[in-house]
């Protein structure tokens, strides 16, 4: 690819929400620092909008176009780079292809369409020899991304975990310091602006999944179909199990990991990978991450544990790493979209049952003699032995019965759960959670 030159780069932006008014701010008030950074001018030449408006228009850099017309970002001559804020999948797929085949980088935080649908998309990148730059798609301002394809791309990644939904992440640091409950907790985001009126992509998961299955083709070179990916987000949350982890030493986080595993018989290596509640032990650094931050561990053979942390949403946090891939383009980097420069595979996969982990179980369970032996049995028929066991004051003729277990299997504690439902004895659905 040739050099950078010294003559501007020009930009088409598509979306002027939260992130794309962001990121012309920044474009105009860091104006002397990008020139410096890179040594040449970033200009904005037109903006794609819904609706063109003459609010919208004012804040736009004098000279830049505001257009409702795809057609004319993709196929304008002397646009070098697309910037993709608008969201969604359809119309964004078909934006970034048709800019793609015209020769033009693009730069993205389209978590969703990049991990559902963009295949097609890294292959006409690597076809045109575009950039297809992404580092605003996952964790706000955190460079996990170029750390990943960048300082540790000799590194051999054995896992990778974080937390990845600062709403999420908000909603359960409130219910921990507060002891406020989840739909209060909610409510309280949605007013200060951290969660959407529909929160089902956050609170269920689907954010953090989305995050996570880039992450998995970045630091293992594997492609896990995100539709294949095992996902338990937080909407029933009860603030009586975030007391009780407590109690133990632990907080309850909306943890995204991925793990390589090494089958001894056949010796090929599978992927486990999830999205779901967690209790992390108070001494670990995740679990001190609270409010709407994000954090990302990252164990490699060479490097050891390595942890980052920062703002996980917003507009100028977001807006902040979307200029870095900008300045990226204007340097003229070599496509590297993948971290790889060869097609990835896709992943052999580790089934969610056989998972293997320590687990947090409350059941409640009727005040009388031969519960707690029933329960326990139901366990030791799966093989489930106890670490740890509490049983709380007697709520109406109702107790809580807490459990902390030794490591076993996603399967064998379901089908313990699904003997002492037959039992009769409970309440309430038995809660459980793994324990990091």
């Amino acid at each position: 690819m040739e050099s950078a030159s010294s003559r501007p780069l020009y930009v088409g932006l598509a979306g002027l929400g939260t992130v794309g008014s962001g990121l012309v701010r920044l474009l105009r008030e860091d104006r002397e620092l990008i020139e410096k950074r890179v040594g040449r001018d970033i200009v904005l030449r037109k903006v794609l909008v819904r609706t063109a408006t003459r609010e919208r228009q004012a804040m736009l850099p004098e000279g830049c176009e505001l257009t409702t017309d795809m057609t004319s970002l993709t196929d304008d001559p002397q646009i070098d780079v697309v910037v993709e804020l608008m969201g969604g999948t359809g119309a964004a797929h078909k934006l970034i292809s048709r800019a793609l085949a015209h020769g033009k980088h693009i730069v993205t935080a389209n978590k969703a369409l990049l991990a559902e649908d963009s295949e097609d998309l890294f292959r006409l990148a690597r076809e045109n020899n575009c950039l297809l730059r992404y580092e605003g798609s996952v964790a706000g301002c955190i460079p996990i991304v170029g750390t990943l394809t960048d300082p540790l791309a000799g590194n051999h990644i054995d896992s990778i975990m974080g937390i990845l939904n600062g709403t999420s992440n908000y909603i359960l640091s409130e219910m921990t310091s507060n002891g406020m409950d989840f739909d209060a907790a909610l409510t309280q985001a949605q007013e200060l602006g951290y969660a959407e009126a529909d929160p089902t992509l956050d609170v269920d998961g689907f954010d953090a999944a989305h995050k996570l299955t880039l992450l998995i083709r970045l630091a293992f070179g594997l492609d896990y179909p995100f539709a294949s990916m095992p996902v338990q987000g937080i909407r029933n949350m009860d603030k009586r199990d975030i007391a009780f982890a407590r109690e133990f030493g632990y907080r309850v986080k909306l943890i995204a990991e991925a793990r390589l595993h090494k089958d001894e018989a056949s010796g090929k290596t599978r992927l486990e990978a999830g999205v779901f509640p967690a209790l992390v032990h108070h001494s670990f650094l995740l679990a001190r991450v609270g409010g709407v931050y994000n954090a990302v561990r990252i164990e490699s053979q060479v490097s050891g544990p390595i942890f980052l942390h920062g703002r996980g949403a917003g507009a100028l946090p977001t807006a902040s790493v979307v200029l870095s891939d900008l300045l990226a383009v204007a340097r003229m980097d070599r496509p590297n979209n993948t971290g790889f420069v060869t097609e990835i595979e896709k992943a052999s996969i580790v089934p969610p049952e056989h998972w293997r982990s320590r687990y947090y179980v409350r059941v409640m369970v009727s005040d009388e003699s031969g519960v707690l032996r029933d329960v326990a049995g139901c366990m030791a028929d799966e093989d489930i032995s106890m670490a740890q066991v509490i049983q709380k004051e007697n709520e109406d003729n109702v107790v809580p019965l807490v459990y902390m277990t030794h490591e076993t299997t996603a399967q064998a504690m379901s089908r313990a759960m699904q003997k002492v439902r037959e039992t009769g004895i409970l309440r309430a659905d038995p809660v459980f959670y793994r324990i990091l």
